[in-house]
């Protein structure tokens, strides 16, 4: 496999501005890590009792608030507030899946251009 920066450096010597550089070839390299790192912290973020309670300010986060649900008599708030929990991490990965499936289709469709010259 080619290095990126022997990637950036071919893009730059054919003409491409840094951000440019930046849009159509560091990009496409790093997203699929991006979306990773991203889906796997935003599921971390949700129970993490340990730096929330370190974190304390004025008003409890989402973890601390569940805790404190929990910890008492349970209401009917609990369960509302799980599902509601469970339907943005839903949507959350289900938003990113499509985006992966639509620039994998768009990329497919429109080929790659490597071995053609600049004619």
């Amino acid at each position: 496999m080619i290095s990126s920066s022997r990637v950036e450096e071919a893009a730059r010597d054919l003409g491409a501005t840094p951000w440019q550089t930046f849009r159509h070839v560091v990009l496409p390299i790093i997203l699929p890590s991006v979306v990773g790192i991203g889906l796997f912290g935003f599921t971390l973020s949700w129970d993490e009792l340990a730096r929330s309670s370190q974190t304390i300010g004025s008003v409890n986060t989402l973890p601390l608030d569940l805790q404190g649900l929990t910890t008492t008599v349970t209401k009917p708030d609990i369960y509302a507030l799980g599902t509601l929990t469970s339907a943005v991490s839903f949507i959350v990965i289900f938003t990113a899946l499509v985006v992966i499936l639509v620039l994998q289709a768009r990329q497919r469709r429109h080929g790659s251009d490597a071995g053609k010259g600049m004619l």
